[in-house]
């Protein structure tokens, strides 16, 4: 752990804190906190801010509820700059968005950059905004019999490709089956964070299990 005497405050006494969420790994907001305020956000182990503005610290969420629980906080190799991962209740930004980061400057069309989020996004997509030869809009509209009907099929060949000990084929069909199972949340209206969530609530029971284990 780094003591907080190592960290280089500017000529003002803060320091910038990039602030992320730590399930998505989405940047959130810049914010910047001085002494006093990174030790209360240690203490009460949520995010507390310095105010250049009101010149006053200021709690995230002491008005609008969205609290940030931290996660964990980290320094850069020169020690004057932080990230702050977070789990965040509710939206990020004063505007009401996720991030306040949501103003695109320039994307470099040359690079295509994969995420489970963005590709349940674009599902997501084609059943609100229906494209003619879309596989994935041909799914929403014949509804949930038939997309429930694929998963059955897909989950059928992740077993066949695994019982043969075929890892590419394996790794094929389980591609198909994370698709197809990404269609029926969005039919369902389960979003990513929901399964997140609830793979988080077992990783919490698995650790307790394991401390219980251990002091036996």
């Amino acid at each position: 752990m780094v003591d907080i005497s190592k960290l280089k405050f500017d000529e003002k006494g803060l320091i910038p804190v990039i602030v992320v969420d730590a399930d998505t790994k989405q940047v959130l907001t810049l914010a910047y906190m001085n002494e006093e305020s990174l030790k209360t956000s240690i203490e009460e182990k949520r995010t507390c801010f310095y105010s250049r503005s009101r010149q006053c610290l200021w709690r995230k969420g002491e008005t609008s509820k969205n609290i940030q629980h931290i996660v964990n906080i980290t320094a850069d190799c020169d020690f004057d700059a932080l990230t702050v991962e977070v789990v965040k209740e509710g939206p990020a930004c004063h505007l009401g968005t996720e991030s306040c980061f949501t103003n695109e400057v320039f994307e470099n069309d040359e690079i295509n950059v994969f995420s489970v989020p963005g590709l349940y996004e674009l599902i997501k997509g084609r059943k609100t905004e229906k494209k003619e030869g879309s596989y994935t809009t041909y799914l929403f509209e014949k509804g949930i019999d038939k997309i429930l009907k694929k998963v059955g099929e897909e989950s059928t060949e992740v077993i066949i490709a695994a019982k043969a000990n075929d890892k590419k084929e394996t790794i094929y069909e389980v591609a198909d089956l994370a698709y197809h199972v990404m269609v029926m949340m969005v039919e369902m209206g389960i979003s990513v964070d929901d399964v997140i969530k609830e793979l988080a609530s077992r990783h919490v029971i698995d650790k307790k299990v394991k401390q219980e284990k251990m002091t036996k």
